[in-house]
């Protein structure tokens, strides 16, 4: 079990033995060409010496002996890999000497790849280089850094008289010869135009070393039948390559650390060095839609534009995919000429979009001249694969769209090198604001955290054997298939009367509202940010016209409904005789806003709903009409034993968490958890770290954290001795993923989801709780009440159709109501019906409520 853990992906480094002949490999005569090559930049001289020592000191015939060598030193390395063949099996270019340099993007690694390259062939190592990369653009920008380096005088000049050589910098249309540096993309080497590759390269590879840039697309999985190919390439028998070092700041297979670098200079060590920017990031934040968040990414936009005003600051904002940049593409387009004033022309050359789709491949020509000042791209929107290889200084903003580019280690640590990089010239160490979504932010924090190497973070996970790995159950989820039939409205016989002569109760809402956002840096800085918010508004005479224009296309409606069940108005007419005209809304509508104390002639989008549900009356489509329903399916298995792990880290839990764990902790948990457990019972007061008799503590989680007053005081309430004596289990859920439930906050708005906190089983029941401050009464929490138990009303019915005894209920729950929930717990009628003091007041305030 890992469950608690500190980050130190340093320890799965692999040491390099420099204990060496130097008779053997004379690189210390190279120091004055490092100090010309790296200036005072330590880090590349050490990785190439690393380099160097590796691949030449004879010390080792392959990685493998690396690995061996270091499995029986490390111990964190025999923790991961439990045998020394799982750890060999696991190596991606195994029986070569191969390897990987993992530096963070904007610490120079083509200055890296240049010097092992020219001291290797100098000292006649090897005969020729052969460096990959994944695209044009990254071979593009290499192949300009090596022509610039190999026709620096001065640093030539530095190379060791015995050594001097003539180099060529070249590429896969010529022949690579002896002494030749060739720089190619790996589509090149597999494309169907005639390459030099095979006959350069076929049963020459004792004496060529590649290099590979980027190699963690070689060692991923890729869609892209030419990176599939890459690793097959350096390991193919035809060509026996020997020698192959790979370089990238992302050294993630997913979420995994490669287990071959051997040299590692993190994004952490580089922030500290002031080597890149630092980066911030949302820690909390909401939004209420895409509108508010332009609103707030061009206030940041603008920001830094200020702040950095001698230069033409960038912000990118990255998707998941093609489809989604090209939405998101209009429709952030259109929102800066509504929201700026400006035409559409300029802001189209302002924001620029680039993937792999033809109609994009011109851009990708543009990005090396974004940074250009009279240059007059601001924005660039991208897929999240497609973001390496720029070398683009001035970006202080960058935006993952959606979780999907933003969800593994691996594409955080892509997302975040794309603004690390510091300008020329810039003597401060600047920051790059990472607008990630608050909705998410929890999920993905251990992830930046482990990349930046942040800080201690103790993970709750579940339990797989031992004592309390009884306290695992089975829960039940309806599945659900979507079908087409006929829609009928129920009500649609029923007369209602509709009156405009009373003002609508509309929400007093200001245009514009401030908003906070808070950000935490890579030194668990918090920075709280205000924002001016606009709210989207239509005019009044712009609504009164829609809903006119409405009805009017539904005239003809009106002749298939029954004469005798119509609409009637509050003066007695029917729908037939007559509708309210344009200027009768428009007083009715200006009625309303001056009732609400609302002053000009906007009206926010909430209240245009209102006032659209005000008239549905009269925009009543026909009886019946076509639509999805959902079909129930036979409900299926959630096994508590599979929920996925949870983590918080330490600055987190401080700021008012609490920890609960078992009293049989030693013997539950690893030594390493051990430890991490002590550190956070060391570092917080004693009433944020709770041990529990493990007689009272069913459930099967590793280490429990409650976040807010109500789950802590639920949480105590479940250990006690009077409670835990009449329940068989219970859980504490994640928040996103292990059982969400959808939610309707208002008619014909898009499905939300929430995931309810507990899940209590006592014999063939269950309890479902959603735990909630006392008197949070709000639309939401009354919509998160009716539709679940219209869910689990559903659920129970199935359990019944298909034989099975377990029984769910549901409650929202405050404090208030946790003495008359233990008093049904314990008198056994809990499941006979249960109803909260808040649920009480959901329902007094909303029930029986228009939903629009």
């Amino acid at each position: 079990m890992e469950g608690i853990r500190k980050f130190d992906i340093k320890n799965l480094v692999l040491s390099i033995d420099k204990n060496y002949n130097r008779a053997v490999l004379d690189i210390d005569s190279w120091q004055d060409y490092l100090d010309c090559l790296c200036s005072e930049r330590e880090y590349q001289k050490t990785a190439i010496k690393t380099a160097v020592i590796y691949l030449m000191s004879a010390k080792y015939s392959s990685i493998n002996d690396l690995a061996e060598e270091n499995y029986y030193l490390n111990e964190d390395i025999r923790t991961t890999y439990k045998t020394l063949p799982h750890f060999l099996r696991s190596l991606q270019m195994p029986n070569i000497l191969s390897g990987v340099l993992d530096m963070a993007t904007g610490s120079g690694k083509s200055f890296v790849i240049f010097g092992i390259a020219q001291i290797l062939m100098s000292m006649g190592f090897v005969k020729r280089v052969l460096v990959l990369c994944p695209s044009l653009t990254i071979e593009t920008e290499l192949n300009k850094k090596f022509l610039e380096l190999i026709s620096k005088a001065d640093l030539q000049s530095y190379i060791p008289e015995k050594f001097k050589k003539s180099l060529r910098i070249t590429n896969a249309n010529n022949t690579i010869s002896a002494n030749d540096i060739c720089i190619e993309n790996i589509h090149a080497v597999y494309s169907n135009t005639e390459t030099s590759i095979d006959q350069s390269f076929i049963n020459s590879g004792s004496d060529t070393l590649i290099l590979s840039d980027e190699v963690h697309h070689a060692y991923n999985t890729s869609k892209d039948s030419d990176i599939k190919k890459w690793k097959e390439f350096v390991l193919n028998p035809k060509y026996g390559f020997k020698y192959h070092i790979g370089f990238t700041g992302t050294a993630y297979c997913g979420d995994d650390y490669f287990n071959d670098v051997f040299y590692r200079y993190s994004l952490r060590q580089a922030i500290t060095d002031k080597v890149v920017k630092r980066v911030n990031y949302v820690d909390e934040e909401t939004h209420e839609n895409d509108y508010e968040k332009f609103q707030k990414i061009l206030h940041n936009h603008n920001k830094s534009k200020t702040l950095y005003s001698g230069l033409k600051p960038l912000s990118i904002i990255v998707t998941s995919d093609i489809n989604s940049a090209k939405i998101l593409y209009e429709d952030f387009v259109d929102f800066l000429v509504s929201f700026t004033n400006d035409n559409k022309e300029n802001v189209k050359n302002k924001v620029l979009i680039v993937t792999s789709h033809k109609d994009h491949k011109a851009n990708v020509q543009k990005l090396p001249l974004v940074d250009d000042k009279n240059n007059p791209i601001e924005w660039i929107i991208s897929v999240s694969m497609l973001t390496e290889g720029w070398d683009v200084q001035n970006v202080f903003q960058v935006v993952p769209w959606e979780d999907r580019a933003f969800n593994s280690k691996l594409l955080i640590a892509q997302v975040l090198g794309r603004g690390l990089r510091i300008p020329k010239g810039m003597n401060t160490q600047p920051s790059v604001r990472v607008f990630n979504h608050s909705s998410w932010s929890k999920n993905i924090r251990k992830i930046v955290d482990e990349i930046l190497e942040n800080e201690a973070s103790i993970t709750s996970s579940i339990i797989q054997s031992g004592t309390r790995a009884q306290y695992n159950f089975l829960l039940y989820k309806l599945n659900f298939d979507k079908v087409e039939q006929p829609k009928f409205n129920e009500n649609y016989d029923e007369v209602e009367t509709f009156d405009i002569s009373q003002p609508l109760a509309l929400i007093t809402q200001d245009e514009r509202v401030l908003k906070s956002i808070s950000y935490i840096d890579t030194s668990n800085k918090i920075e709280n940010v205000d924002y001016q918010i606009f709210k989207e508004t239509k005019t009044i005479t712009e609504v009164a016209a829609a809903i006119v224009n409405q009805y009017k296309r539904r005239e003809k409606e009106a002749n298939i409904r029954n004469l005798n069940n119509e609409l009637v108005f509050n003066n007695g007419e029917t729908e037939m005789d007559r509708l309210p005209s344009y200027d009768e809304i428009v007083a009715f509508i200006k009625a309303s806003m001056e009732s609400a104390n609302i002053k000009g002639d906007k009206l926010t989008y909430a209240n245009i709903e209102k006032i659209n549900g005000k008239f549905t009356g009269l925009l009543r489509k026909k009886r019946s009409s076509a639509g999805f329903v959902n079909k129930v399916n036979a409900p299926e298995e959630i096994k508590t034993n599979q929920m996925a792990k949870s983590s918080d880290r330490y600055t987190a839990v401080k700021n008012g968490m609490v920890v609960y764990y078992s009293s049989d902790y030693k013997k539950e948990l690893s030594q390493e958890e051990l430890e991490i457990l002590e550190f956070f019972s060391n570092e917080l007061p004693g009433k944020q770290m709770k041990e529990i008799n493990v007689y009272n503590f069913k459930t099967p989680s590793s280490v429990v954290v409650a976040n807010k007053e109500p789950e802590t005081k639920f949480i105590e309430l479940l250990t006690r001795t009077s409670i835990a004596g009449r329940i068989d289990a219970w859980i504490k859920s994640r928040d996103t993923g292990f059982y969400s439930l959808k939610y309707i906050l208002k008619r014909g708005s898009r499905p939300k989801e929430f995931n309810p906190d507990f899940f209590i089983k006592i014999g063939d029941n269950i309890a479902v709780i959603e735990t909630k401050a006392d008197n949070d009464v709000s639309k939401e929490n009354y919509s998160k009440m009716v539709d679940a138990r219209k869910y689990f009303s559903l659920l129970n019915e199935e359990m019944k159709k298909t034989n099975k005894n377990v029984r769910y209920a549901f409650n929202i729950l405050t404090p208030k109501s946790y003495p008359d929930f233990e008093g049904k717990i314990l008198d056994g009628t809990y499941f006979n019906g249960f109803n909260s003091e808040l649920e009480i007041k959901l329902l007094e305030a909303f029930n029986n409520k228009n939903d629009n």
